[in-house]
């Protein structure tokens, strides 16, 4: 059996009322996309809570996957009629394909090199340096694989300081993929807090293949701990509100280091920390940086 892709382009007034119109003609899904991706048009969106709502693409492409069918045509018409649409720009048909999807699924997660000391390997291949950490990760609903700069910044500083002796807060830790790092390098105990049930879930099942303890908690359950070591890989926004809350976990003679921060966006979050703890920019990846207190490593 195969499906069909539709593809559409509208404007952002549209594009919500157009693929919930989608939807109610029998779409099987609908996503939005810039019309412009991949062309030196293309513009990004960094939305997070907390912040101004981001809007669509001015001109968005609106694809919806529907079952083989001849009146697809005048389904589409009903839906832009609905949408408010008087009339649609060049209308694209794709046929697809029945595959294999979990097997073209797993081959787009390769293992990924962090660094020497470290490789993210997905439980379907085998590790390319036996002698190295590998932590074994499957791609799922939680944020953290090891291929988003944030993580890799993150994976990079736990590298370089954790280790037998320190204890750990990984804090809104989705997949757990930086507890357990920290797990495998020596720190215990760790504590993972997220406010995800399904991330705690996956954090769970990941620590146990690793074979390794996280203590994991939801924001409120009580959290009086001091920590050697303190990672949150988040956004500005919810890192900013929650500087207090953080720096008060950080033991004397701790380290915090803090990612899913947009360079330009260091200044901000620097000086939310600023009666709490000396923030300094330790690296940047791809756009992003990882700020950093307390001693040098």
């Amino acid at each position: 059996m195969g499906w069909t892709n539709v593809s559409l382009e509208t404007d952002a007034r549209h594009a919500d009322a157009l693929s919930d119109a989608l939807m109610e003609v029998g779409a099987l899904s609908v996503t939005v996309e810039d019309a412009w991706a991949g062309t030196d048009r293309e513009t990004p969106q960094f939305g997070e809570p907390g912040g101004a709502e981001t809007p669509l693409w001015e001109t968005s492409r609106v694809v919806a996957l529907f079952d083989p069918a001849g009146d697809l045509p005048e389904r589409i018409a009903r839906a832009a009629e609905a949408a408010g649409l008087e009339g649609l720009s060049e209308v694209r048909y794709a046929e697809v394909a029945e595959q294999d999807w979990v097997r073209l699924t797993q081959s787009q997660f390769e293992p990924i090199r962090v660094n020497d000391r470290l490789w993210i390997v997905p439980s379907w291949h085998g590790a390319p340096d036996p002698s190295a950490l590998n932590l074994i990760l499957d791609p799922g609903l939680a944020f953290g694989t090891g291929s988003h700069p944030t993580t890799r910044l993150c994976l990079e500083w736990l590298c370089g300081n954790a280790g037998p002796g320190r204890s750990l807060l990984d804090y809104g830790c989705g997949s757990g993929i930086l507890g357990i790092a920290g797990a495998r390098l020596g720190a215990a105990p760790v504590v993972g807090v997220d406010i995800d049930p399904r991330a705690l879930e996956s954090a769970a099942d990941n620590a146990r293949v690793n074979g390794v303890a996280m203590d994991l908690r939801r924001p409120r359950d009580p959290l009086t701990e001091t920590f050697d070591l303190v990672v949150a890989n988040i956004l500005t926004n919810p890192l900013c509100l929650l500087a207090p809350l953080l720096a008060g976990r950080l033991a004397g003679g701790g380290r915090i280091a803090l990612s899913g921060i947009l360079a330009a966006q260091a200044a901000q979050v620097i000086e939310a920390y600023a009666p709490y703890v000396p923030l300094r920019a330790g690296a940047t990846l791809e756009g992003w940086v990882r700020l950093e207190g307390g001693p040098p490593a």
